[in-house]
């Protein structure tokens, strides 16, 4: 996704989380992160964006500990907590201007252009805008495109990871498919066992496994949102099973 486009994106998510957590109660318990109220929620994600544009601003080349990031913890108030978090993307989009999107920087996985913070951001915020609304028994809505991209940035995540016990069985192979109009190759990933964790690519193929449904309802499959029934899953749905269970990050 083209910064252009994921910085906006990013905008729209962050200000519909910023919206739904300003009406409900701070307090409310986070189901989809154990132990986590909405006012903590909306400190991980401020304070991330935040520490994103910490890392680009200083073009870090190791990790910034959260904990230092300027700004980094939200007002005491309703009000001055939404601002706050509403705010926070233009931290980094300010960041990155000032560095240069093609700066190396410090990532999860290695040195990346300081753009590449942006479209992480961005699904990060995603993730979370469903978290806030499932706890509060809200809608979540977000374009089938965006949705997309983020099962393939969570592939590209998990496909740059060692691990230590496969994710899927040697030679398998899962197909997953968006059945929204328009996606095209965008909306279909053949995954499959490689080297030391898996590797992937767009592209329509048969696997030993077939998972089918909206780009929204995969992301939030394939990130341990909601149940895997979401989603239709065609020959072996233990490959499926597997795959979730071994993906806790």
């Amino acid at each position: 996704m083209e910064h252009s486009k994921a910085a906006e994106a990013l905008v729209e998510q962050n200000t519909l989380l910023a919206d739904l957590t300003h009406a409900g109660d701070p307090a409310a318990p986070v189901p989809t992160c154990p132990g986590w109220t909405l006012r903590q929620l909306v400190k991980h994600v401020g304070r991330g964006h935040r520490w994103a544009a910490a890392i680009v601003r200083d073009r870090a080349q190791d990790p910034v500990d959260p904990a230092t990031v300027p700004g980094g913890k939200p007002p005491r108030d309703q009000d001055g907590t939404t601002a706050w978090l509403t705010e926070s993307p233009s931290v980094l989009f300010d960041a990155v201007t000032a560095t240069g999107a093609d700066t190396p920087v410090w990532t999860f996985t290695g040195p990346k252009p300081a753009g590449w913070w942006i479209r992480r951001r961005l699904h990060e915020a995603v993730v979370h805008h469903a978290d806030a609304a499932i706890a509060l028994g809200a809608p979540f809505a977000v374009d089938p495109a965006v949705a997309a991209d983020g099962v393939s940035e969570w592939l590209s995540l998990l496909s740059a990871r060692t691990v230590d016990e496969p994710l899927l069985a040697a030679g398998a192979t899962m197909h997953l498919h968006a059945t929204d109009d328009g996606l095209g190759a965008a909306g279909e990933w053949l995954v499959r066992a490689g080297g030391t964790g898996v590797e992937w690519e767009h592209g329509h193929g048969k696997g030993a496994a077939a998972v089918r449904g909206t780009a929204a309802d995969l992301l939030l499959v394939l990130l341990r949102r909601v149940p895997a029934d979401r989603v239709e899953v065609h020959g072996d749905a233990g490959i499926l099973d597997t795959w979730l269970a071994r993906t806790p990050f």
